[in-house]
């Protein structure tokens, strides 16, 4: 496996307590241009779900796909919960990756 691989699982939201989607990458950075320019089709571009809000780098894939799972089966408020622990704010934690700001979300 290439040095860059960092496996990883993340959370993406529309906005401040907005729609969630949680996902699993080896190239987080290559993930979220892809989501921020809706290259595939589905859930997060229908939703307009491209502000990182949350990640963990893991050791190895096995581990990041089962803690994926392991958050897509957590309630609602659970997930909002560890949001709020590691990113009160809900900053677009992909600025501090390179990414220019996303425009606010709208009303």
């Amino acid at each position: 496996m290439p040095d860059e691989e960092q496996p990883c699982v993340y959370i993406l939201a529309s906005g401040h307590y907005g729609t969630l989607y949680i996902g699993v990458t080896s190239d987080l950075p290559k993930r979220l241009w892809q989501h921020r320019e809706g290259v595939f089709g589905g859930f997060t571009r229908k939703h307009d779900v491209k502000r990182l809000v949350h990640f963990e780098l893991l050791g190895d894939m096995e581990r990041a796909i089962r803690r994926e799972k392991q958050l897509k089966n957590w309630h609602r408020q659970w997930k909002i919960n560890l949001v709020n622990e590691m990113n009160p704010e809900w900053r677009d934690l992909a600025v501090g990756l390179g990414f220019d700001p996303l425009s606010p979300p709208a009303l």
